[in-house]
């Protein structure tokens, strides 16, 4: 074996034979259902906190054309934003499957908040990070770009989304991430490491909704919101109100508004 698997016969530019519209129409033949499209904007919410609070006051109601085997999408509007969410949606290969469905169903942008364990210290936490590159410590990416270290956001939602730095309603700030697939592998040394190489957090989604985001030009943007130190201290792992979902939905509502400003100043 000359390659490990992860990097054996991948073809980034060969077509798929398996199609998520493929897989949507036959759910629909299933179901019962007729198409219709999503909402143009959607949101990746891997701990569900923002789907359960949307959920209490019955803010949201579900998507009944979803054709989604595994999830349920919800629907809410927040400042005369209509969002479409999905929760609980944690990890690299869950978090593209969904994105391939999203886009292929009428998705236009697709904003992920996941929670995310703090490397190099930028401000007392719980804060958010927009992710401008992540490292590819995870699978799924080496099935939509060539080997690299990094997955970079696509430089136009970068630029659409950098003034959220400094304006939007929640601490923002903008740097690299590590993407895991083995949160419970994270050791001393590569901590360190990473730390020294400027990476501020560690999450398990963005470097490969960023491969799929550049492989097929499609808009999505990364967020990671700090809330914990992998549980080195007790106390850990606390968002502030709702568990911060409230704070959550503020910023990907802000981002929703920046990228549908800018979109349309460009038109």
């Amino acid at each position: 074996m000359t390659n490990p698997p992860i990097l054996d016969l991948k073809d980034t530019e060969a077509p798929s034979v398996f199609q998520p519209a493929n897989l949507l129409r036959e759910a629909r033949r299933q179901r019962g259902l007729d198409y219709a499209e999503v909402p143009a904007i959607c949101l990746l919410d891997p701990d569900g906190d923002m789907v359960r609070y949307l959920r209490r006051p019955e803010q949201a109601r579900p998507v009944e054309h979803w054709a989604c085997y595994h999830t349920k999408m919800w629907r809410f509007e927040w400042e005369g934003i209509e969002i479409g969410v999905v929760g609980c949606a944690v990890g690299a290969p869950f978090a593209v499957l969904l994105a391939e469905q999203m886009f292929a169903s009428g998705c236009r942008f697709l904003i992920s908040v996941t929670s995310s364990g703090q490397i190099t210290p930028v401000g007392n936490g719980p804060y958010f990070i927009l992710i401008d590159r992540a490292l590819r410590d995870e699978g799924t990416s080496y099935h939509y770009l060539p080997p690299s270290r990094f997955a970079e956001a696509a430089p136009d939602v970068l630029a659409r989304l950098e003034p959220l730095v400094g304006t939007a309603p929640v601490t923002v700030h903008q740097g690299a991430s590590w993407t895991t697939d083995a949160p419970y592998r994270e050791t001393e040394a590569a901590i360190a490491a990473h730390r020294e190489a400027g990476i501020l957090a560690v999450e398990m989604e963005a470097a490969a909704l960023y491969a799929f985001s550049r492989a097929r030009h499609c808009a999505v943007a990364c967020f990671a919101h700090v809330t914990n130190t992998m549980a080195q201290s007790e106390g850990d792992f606390e968002k502030g109100e709702a568990d911060g979902a409230l704070e959550a939905l503020s910023l990907a509502v802000a981002a929703a508004k920046a990228w549908l400003s800018n979109r349309n100043s460009d038109n």
